[in-house]
């Protein structure tokens, strides 16, 4: 692990960073060096890996805690395992024994956790680039990612047989030390958790061979994904069970898959609506026209009306995207404006010219009514 870089490093954070600062930072890396943007570029693709490896990591409060304190070390599945699995000699640290102390002091009361009890695992993240056309009608996906397994050669027990895991001989099972200590006001009683088995109550003697006693291994799966139609830039589909597996029989965690759509290079979203641009001629907009259309279904005939005005919007009705959540879809609003040519030749300008003479000032509603207005304002006729 002395190779792998520093997770704040790779997503570009402080180690004080927000929970927002570091999905922020996830999401611009990921996007930069995303396969598909980077096709047969096995730097970016690494630089992807390393970054979904960081945020898996620092977005689980638990597993960002253990790494601030050990490192990598504290995030591998065999951390603390060591030479004889569960207490058998490895790096044993138990934070629930402040708790244990003070709930003796203080009557006994509390609550702590069971250290057999199931837990369920983390959640994983993934991310994955799709074409505006997909984010419309939806669409399938595969995604590749590094997710904490139940050891197959143990069953997730972590030893070599079942043989192999005793009753922990220095608090008989029990999990707990119980300790009485002579004070000035007589006997005191502390409970804390077992030093040796960690509070499970029992140690291996033989650790599993391939989970080295972790009971847990990291493997590389792919996993389907149904991308429904409607879905948005920067949302996450959640599938459920595909993260990280549990610990003493909990259900596994899920993988949250960052969706990100690809710009159009003619559209552009806007809600469940999709606008576009469309540059007309004059002749068009002052005589009317029959003009197509692009839509996402294909081309649609639409009848531009005599004396169009740039800047207004045509509206096709259920054009747009269909909504997430309930019955709908957005529209298509495309908006005309006129294209001034340029490079006109002598006969060109001679026949504009005329034109511009033939027309009165009449023609021109909003020019004459400017001028009305500027008049008015500064006391001319």
């Amino acid at each position: 692990m002395a190779d792998k870089r520093d997770f704040y490093e790779v997503l570009g954070v402080q180690k004080g960073a927000s929970d927002d600062e570091i999905k922020k930072a996830y999401r611009r890396v990921a996007k930069e060096n995303h396969p598909d943007l980077h096709p047969g570029d096995a730097a970016a693709e690494a630089r992807f890996k390393e970054a979904n490896e960081a945020y898996e990591v620092l977005s689980d409060s638990d597993k960002r805690a253990r790494y601030d304190q050990y490192g990598h070390a504290g995030v591998d599945p065999n951390f603390g395992a060591g030479a004889g699995g569960w207490g058998g000699g490895g790096f044993d640290v138990d934070f629930g024994d402040i708790g244990d102390i003070f709930s003796s002091f203080f009557g006994g009361g509390g609550r702590r956790s069971n250290p057999n009890a199931p837990r369920r695992g983390s959640d994983i993240g993934a991310s994955v680039f799709i074409s505006f056309e997909e984010a419309a009608r939806g669409c399938k996906k595969q995604v590749e990612v590094n997710a904490v397994e139940r050891c197959a050669a143990c069953n997730g027990s972590g030893a070599e047989s079942a043989a192999g895991v005793k009753t922990c001989p220095q608090c008989n099972g029990t999990g707990q030390e119980r300790r009485v200590q002579q004070t000035p006001f007589g006997a005191m009683q502390t409970q804390t958790t077992c030093s040796r088995c960690r509070g499970r109550g029992k140690i291996i003697e033989t650790p599993c061979k391939t989970c080295h006693g972790s009971g847990q291994t990291t493997a590389r799966r792919t996993v389907g994904i149904n991308i429904p139609a409607g879905i948005d830039e920067g949302q996450v589909i959640s599938i459920r069970g595909k993260g990280n597996a549990g610990a003493n029989g909990g259900p596994a965690g899920d993988l949250q898959v960052q969706v990100s759509v690809r710009p159009h290079p003619v559209f552009e979203r806007r809600g469940y609506d999709i606008v576009c641009e469309l540059p007309l001629t004059f002749a068009q907009m002052a005589l009317g026209a029959e003009i197509e259309i692009p839509t996402l279904d294909g081309k649609v005939t639409q009848t531009i009306k005599e004396g169009t005005q740039p800047g207004e919007v045509l509206r096709l009705r259920g054009k747009g995207f269909p909504h997430l959540q309930g019955r709908g879809t957005g529209d298509l609003l495309v908006r005309l404006t006129v294209e001034i040519p340029k490079n006109l030749n002598g006969e060109q300008k001679k026949a504009l010219r005329a034109f511009d003479e033939a027309t009165s000032e009449k023609n021109y509603q909003k020019r004459q009514s400017f001028f009305d207005k500027l008049k008015k304002a500064f006391g001319g006729e």
